[in-house]
């Protein structure tokens, strides 16, 4: 029942484009590693870069597992459902690389999400995934639900922090600046965030 894409475009696109949240799946190599299961919001932080590759803003929060996996293997899986609609699931298992503020790429990456402000919700990094194989399945088992609208809390919390704060946060949390089984993780000292060209 499932189909194997070669690319990221046509009603494939439009599908994952249209989903309010999204799911990122990332582990260790090692076998007795945590695995890491992340669900993904707000709108207008997820963008199709091209037919083979994606990439989403990464936001504060209390743990650095993904960008801790990805600078370890850069293996992931991006996962979305169809909770209203036609069913529907959609999976981009690929590499991913975190690319982080003082990286020379970032700020021509956050052109890419016009629709999203990244500074009330503390950016740590762009997550850039590759395709390797782009697979979808029937969804049958999924419920609908319908989707009222993004959370506030996260950009009220965050927006009330600068460069300098953030960075303290994320240095008081344990698991940031390593995983949870000791992988490097967020690098720290957070760099201040690239001024913001208007074109």
């Amino acid at each position: 029942m499932g189909k194997t894409y070669e690319r990221i475009d046509g009603r494939l696109r439009t599908f994952i484009e249209e989903q309010p949240l999204f799911f990122t799946a990332t582990a260790p190599l090692d076998g007795d590693g945590t695995v890491n299961l992340s669900p993904k919001g707000v709108r207008g932080s997820f963008a199709v870069l091209d037919e083979r590759t994606v990439a989403y803003l990464d936001f504060a929060g209390s743990n650095a597992e993904t960008i801790a996996h990805l600078r370890e293997n850069g293996r992931i899986t991006l996962m979305w459902c169809a909770f209203q609609g036609p069913p529907n699931i959609v999976r981009v298992h690929g590499r991913g690389e975190p690319v982080f503020r003082d990286d020379p790429r970032f700020p021509a990456l956050l052109g890419h999400f016009p629709g999203v402000d990244p500074v009330p919700h503390g950016l740590r990094a762009v997550i850039v995934v590759t395709a390797g194989l782009i697979r979808d399945t029937c969804g049958y088992a999924v419920p609908f639900m319908t989707y009222d609208e993004d959370r506030s809390l996260h950009a009220d919390r965050f927006r009330r922090e600068d460069d300098g704060s953030l960075s303290a946060y994320f240095e008081k949390k344990p698991d940031i600046p390593t995983s949870i089984d000791g992988l490097p993780g967020l690098p720290l000292p957070l760099p201040g965030m690239p001024a913001l060209r208007a074109d």
